[in-house]
């Protein structure tokens, strides 16, 4: 069976080139690369530490910085769970920037309530100081 012959490429209109390259959708790519550069740096050190978050190749890493290509799904999502920015950046992209004001949120009530532990194990430590 063959294909008909007015079926055989998508339409131009849909972004599809006829060859089979990545497309950035929208800037993802460069919007990811940008929050890998911001978050760990444009070294060896930062690429050797993405390639160990997400199990990917080094060179594979080295083109998301670059920018020549974006991370997969299941790699994405391994980025997102260790980089702040690549996280952030996901939600802007998603237009749902109201989740990451939540998740700061969170951070900062845990970071308090840290802070507040540390005073109450130093009061118990030493019962005849008072703390100001």
């Amino acid at each position: 069976m063959s294909f008909p012959k007015k079926g055989k490429f998508f339409p131009r209109e849909n972004g599809y080139n006829g060859k089979a390259e990545q497309l950035t959708n929208g800037g993802f790519v460069e919007e990811i690369a940008a929050a890998l550069k911001r978050s760990l740096g444009d070294s060896r050190a930062g690429v050797k530490t993405v390639a160990a978050w997400t199990g990917a190749n080094e060179k594979t890493v080295k083109n998301w910085f670059s920018g020549t290509y974006g991370p997969s799904g299941a790699h994405l999502i391994a980025l997102a769970r260790h980089s702040d920015e690549v996280l952030s950046t996901f939600l802007v992209m998603a237009g749902r920037e109201d989740l990451m004001v939540a998740i700061k949120l969170a951070a900062a009530e845990q970071a308090v309530e840290e802070l507040l532990e540390a005073v109450r194990q130093l009061n118990r430590e030493e019962p005849g100081d008072t703390v100001i």
